[in-house]
């Protein structure tokens, strides 16, 4: 399951995904106007608490995030109204793929996401077509200078976690949806502030490609990334660290 956070690291080198800061901010304030829905005390509201850590890490203004907040609680009357929408598809060679988006038109989303997927050699699924294949988790990553990874794999376990990996620089660890608060308590208890935190879709059974045709799908979630409404994408292509190195230099 590992590699997730690397391809992440890449897209920030290679500046592919949200090149432009304002659209780093975009989606960072629709996912707290999402978050926010559910109250907007972020010591009460742990999802909104994520989100607004991650908008300071991107050193989005306070403005910003307090406007977001308020589009999201209903003290904006005059907002857009945002909705959580996942779409799905086939990439090339047997892929699949999830899309995670953040939309306040659906049927403007869907027609974008559906040109993506046709124009870098995929296709839209209905829906069901593709999810049975994924599981949402809990998902957490942070430098491996930070812990010992014996000591991570104590602390997740102990916490509910699924699985504990060591990614090389980082260690990421994977648990069940209502293990969520437990395993970022305990990290934070431990020091820990996580790179990441949040749910994922995490595919049931990856699949091994070569090199070139590993590259072919991410370029379908690359051009997935790039749309604006699109918040995470999901696959269950296995990327090598063969396949990285080619992603990096690409």
């Amino acid at each position: 399951m590992s590699g997730h956070s690397k391809w992440s690291t890449i897209k920030r080198k290679k500046g592919a995904a949200d090149a432009k800061r304002g659209a780093i901010f975009t989606r960072l304030a629709r996912e707290i106007t999402i978050a926010a829905r559910d109250g907007g005390d972020p010591d009460t509201n742990f999802r909104l608490r994520l989100a607004v850590e991650k908008a300071r890490g991107e050193n989005m203004p306070k403005d910003n995030i307090e406007r977001a907040v308020k589009k999201g609680t209903g003290e904006d009357k005059d907002a857009a109204v945002f909705e959580e929408l996942t779409l799905e598809g086939y990439g090339p060679h047997g892929s699949a793929i999830m899309v995670s988006c953040v939309t306040d038109n659906r049927v403007r989303t869907v027609s974008d996401v559906r040109h993506a997927f046709s124009k870098s050699g995929g296709n839209m699924a209905e829906a069901g077509a593709v999810g049975w294949q994924f599981d949402r988790k809990s998902y957490f990553s942070f430098p491996s200078s930070a812990m010992a990874f014996d000591k991570a794999f104590e602390l997740g376990v102990e916490a509910g976690a699924d699985d504990v990996v060591d990614s090389g620089d980082e260690i990421e660890i994977y648990g069940p949806v209502e293990a969520f608060k437990t395993i970022i308590d305990t990290l934070q208890k431990a020091g820990i502030q996580p790179a990441e935190a949040g749910l994922r879709l995490i595919a049931k059974q990856e699949i091994e490609l070569g090199v070139e045709d590993t590259m072919s799908v991410m370029k379908v979630v690359e051009h997935l990334e790039d749309l604006d409404d699109v918040q995470d994408v999901y696959h269950n292509v296995k990327v090598s660290d063969e396949a990285l190195a080619a992603l990096e230099n690409a």
